[in-house]
């Protein structure tokens, strides 16, 4: 698939003669949605060390790395914040816990659903936005087609390899546009637009 995807995404020749001694970024999954969901949180908005410290010591305090939600909600609010999480993120992390118990969804079958629907039931969650469904649907779900056109380093990439030079939403149209020659394998290509930020920061 990732050979197919590469040879559609290399017909573009920007794209190409960036990305062509590059591979594209690869991160371990969970193993489960409700895992990821509930890591993607702790990893929000702080530096990448501070939030591994932190994840770490939440799986101690639940006992291990597939926890279920009951193992969330075994817990108050001070326990939880005393791993590290911040106010916000606590509640947030409880929230999602009562979701997926509500909604019966710890061992759903997501194949079942499309992208759509899948970020349509997930962004009920408070704290759980798009952005954040879209790197469920990336990594752990591992679709194929997936663009997240508002993801700061996505933005910022193409940018500087089509000289896009647009703001907010002229600039997204631009980068919408663009992404329409790389379809079926969108997935793909923000996979290298990450890891061609992370070689040219």
């Amino acid at each position: 698939m990732k050979r197919k995807g590469q040879s559609h995404l290399f017909k573009d020749p920007i794209f190409k003669g960036a990305m062509s001694s590059l591979q594209p970024l690869s991160l371990p999954r969970s193993g489960n949605v409700y895992n990821e969901l509930i890591k993607n949180i702790v990893y929000q908005q702080i530096s990448y060390k501070a939030a591994e410290n932190i994840f770490g010591r939440l799986c101690t305090l639940l006992g291990n790395n597939k926890y279920q939600p009951k193992d969330i909600l075994a817990h108050d609010h001070d326990s939880l914040r005393s791993v590290g999480l911040s106010n916000q993120k606590a509640n947030y992390v409880k929230n999602i816990a009562h979701f997926f118990i509500e909604h019966k969804l710890y061992n759903h079958d997501w194949s079942t659903l499309t992208d759509k629907e899948i970020i349509d039931l997930l962004t009920q969650i408070k704290g759980v936005g798009t952005w954040t469904v879209n790197m469920i649907l990336l990594f752990e779900l591992m679709r194929p087609d997936v663009f997240p056109h508002k993801d700061l380093a996505i933005q910022q990439s193409m940018n500087a390899l089509y000289k896009i030079d647009k703001e907010k939403k002229e600039l997204l149209k631009e980068m919408n546009n663009i992404a329409e020659q790389w379809r079926p394998h969108r997935s793909l290509a923000t996979l290298y637009l990450w890891s061609w930020k992370r070689a040219n920061s």
